[in-house]
């Protein structure tokens, strides 16, 4: 497994809820629907919201982009059925990575009442492979990626 960049961010959690309260259709605009979803199943979406846009910008830092690179919204957080996150890049963002040799993602988030945190690594093309490979440590540990491995409701 080769990794070609990491990019990590941190957000602090009441000062995101401060946003969405100040400006509510901002979520629309930064969060696809279903991350809206998820995150709405919980008491208190804005620490899983947050946790979500920190996932977004440590990618626009793994790679190398600033803010108007990439729609938000272009950078999206999944979950595995275990409940290990994925990230999928459509897009422009998409577009970048591949540009880059940037072939996979891995990511790992998490957050508490006070902050939000994400570090994300970008696979280079080659160590991405094309379905997966049963030696590969992630692919072993989360399995290959296939439609009824994820959990729909992401």
């Amino acid at each position: 497994m080769n990794v070609v960049s990491v990019g990590i961010d941190a957000v602090e959690v009441e000062r995101f809820r401060a946003v969405i309260g100040r400006r509510p259709t901002i979520v629309e605009r930064l969060f696809t629907d279903a991350e809206r979803g998820y995150a709405a199943r919980f008491p208190d979406p804005a620490e899983r919201l947050a946790a979500r846009f920190a996932v977004k910008e440590a990618t626009m830092k793994a790679l190398g982009v600033g803010l108007g690179a990439f729609r938000f919204r272009d950078v999206s957080v999944g979950r595995y059925r275990g409940g290990a996150p994925y990230l999928v890049l459509s897009g422009a963002a998409g577009e970048l990575a591949l540009d880059r040799g940037i072939g996979s993602w891995l990511v790992s988030l998490t957050h508490t009442a006070l902050m939000a945190e994400a570090i994300v690594l970008g696979l280079c093309v080659e160590a991405a492979g094309v379905g997966g490979d049963a030696s590969d440590p992630v692919v072993s540990a989360l399995g290959p990626y296939s439609p009824g491995s994820l959990d729909v409701g992401a």
